[in-house]
């Protein structure tokens, strides 16, 4: 990371976001970013070693913008990894963590920034509405993953019905906001020491937030800043992220709910789901859904 002297040293807000092989996705977000009123921010990109010419498409953005900062990996560090390392580089009195498939609407940054210092004595973790390419809203906030939650997620379809992930309309108090886009300062993110490094992608967001929970720290929902969240920009497929959702259960269940009965009706469920998945796989002939829950079986 070059040295920059223009470095924009009034920027109280860092916004800090993770490419991996998302060249076009990528520029749509900082395109989108600069449509805003940008003069108190810096953005911070991480690359994740891509492949795909990503790196040379930012470092046009660091030689022309004097509040742009690039940090190029030589191996895919994961979202976690990326984020903590970024964090540690940025001015910003407060942190805004941004997929690379966000597109900012209608100076979404500044209404979720404002919004937070104004109300930052009860509001510690913020995330705006989420709404998909076809402009339907996108559930992007919900409960805890209790035992129950879960059941719901994998069997009946609980973000559908708005058991396990929603999108109010209003502000509300929630447990957690999806990493695609939330917002802290830098006091609090340091103090619960940042995203868990251990999970390489998926559910770190809901790990951080839960440990944020029990120090006292609360999450909300704002509707009024609005972002575009094109999801799954950087996975191949659907396979992948299935299979670090199962990594993220069983992770996150061993670290904060540790004792045998969870930890094997955790499995129960997750091993249920790969069999009936399997078994719809096998009477429809639909090989992805056969080759995805035979991996996740072996997670288990």
């Amino acid at each position: 990371m070059p040295d920059n002297l223009n470095r924009v040293s009034k920027a109280i807000l860092s916004i800090i976001i993770i490419s991996y092989n998302t060249k076009e996705v990528t520029k749509n977000c900082l395109e989108s970013i600069y449509k805003n009123k940008t003069d108190r921010f810096e953005i911070i990109v991480v690359d994740n070693n891509s492949k795909e010419g990503s790196a040379e498409m930012l470092r046009e953005y660091e030689k022309t913008k004097n509040n742009f900062v690039l940090i190029k990996n030589d191996k895919n560090l994961g979202f976690a990894k990326a984020n903590n390392l970024a964090s540690k580089k940025a001015l910003g009195q407060y942190f805004l963590f941004l997929n690379s498939d966000i597109v900012v609407l209608d100076d979404g940054i500044n209404k979720l920034l404002d919004f937070y210092i104004k109300n930052q004595g009860k509001v510690n973790f913020i995330g705006g509405k989420l709404f998909n390419r076809d402009m339907t809203s996108q559930p992007s906030c919900g409960p805890f993953y209790s035992l129950p939650v879960i059941v719901g997620a994998l069997f009946f379809k609980g973000d559908y019905w708005g058991l396990t992930r929603y999108s109010p309309n209003n502000l509300k108090k929630v447990a957690w906001v999806s990493g695609a886009c939330i917002l802290t300062s830098k006091q609090i993110f340091d103090e619960i020491k940042g995203f868990d490094e251990n999970i390489f992608m998926y559910l770190d967001e809901v790990d951080m937030l839960f440990r944020a929970n029990k120090k006292g720290y609360f999450t909300y929902f704002y509707p009024e800043a609005k972002f575009i969240h094109l999801g799954s920009a950087s996975s191949q497929g659907k396979t992948y992220p299935i299979l670090q959702v199962y990594r993220g259960f069983i992770y996150f269940y061993k670290k904060h709910h540790n004792n045998r009965l969870s930890i094997f009706l955790l499995y129960f469920m997750l091993k249920l789901k790969a069999v009936v998945s399997k078994i719809i796989g096998k009477l429809t002939n639909n090989n992805y859904l056969i080759k995805t829950y035979e991996e996740a079986e072996k997670l288990i």
